[in-house]
């Protein structure tokens, strides 16, 4: 019993670890976020790598279509034939873009859509205010 160990220090160095350990799980949630939606370089549905190519001019080809997303070009002619079926046209050649293939892109643009509701939402916006006014972490070594 040399050493008293004082109380009030004991729960202002747990409180300091409960805060650090929920200051990265916000973190973590914003990466998570960001990494999994944002980036340019991949295709948002399929997620395979994307390489700018400069010769393609995506808005000439498909003038009369805006492709909300960033897609490889598999991606973008499934997209183009999906909005096309809905209006009643499509390439009838592709018989298995049927009414399971249509719920398909219809559920993963209402999943997109839920995203970006999400990263607009009063609560995301709150977060990433509240990362950006106490700074950096550090990751553990």
């Amino acid at each position: 019993m040399a050493e008293i160990i004082s109380l009030n220090d004991k729960l202002k160095l747990s409180k300091d670890k409960k805060d650090a350990i929920a200051r990265k799980q916000k973190i973590q949630a914003v990466q998570k976020v960001f990494q999994c939606t944002q980036c340019a370089f991949k295709c948002e549905r399929c997620g395979q790598q994307i390489r700018p190519d400069p010769s393609k001019d995506r808005k000439c080809e498909h003038q009369f279509v805006k492709v909300p997303y960033h897609f490889c070009e598999s991606c973008e002619e499934e997209y183009l034939d999906y909005i096309n079926r809905l209006k009643g046209k499509g390439d009838k050649n592709y018989y298995w873009h049927n009414e399971e293939w249509l719920k398909i892109w219809k559920d993963w643009i209402e999943y997109q859509s839920s995203i970006d509701r999400y990263l607009k939402s009063k609560e995301f916006k709150e977060l990433l205010q509240e990362l950006r006014q106490t700074g950096p972490v550090l990751p553990d070594s």
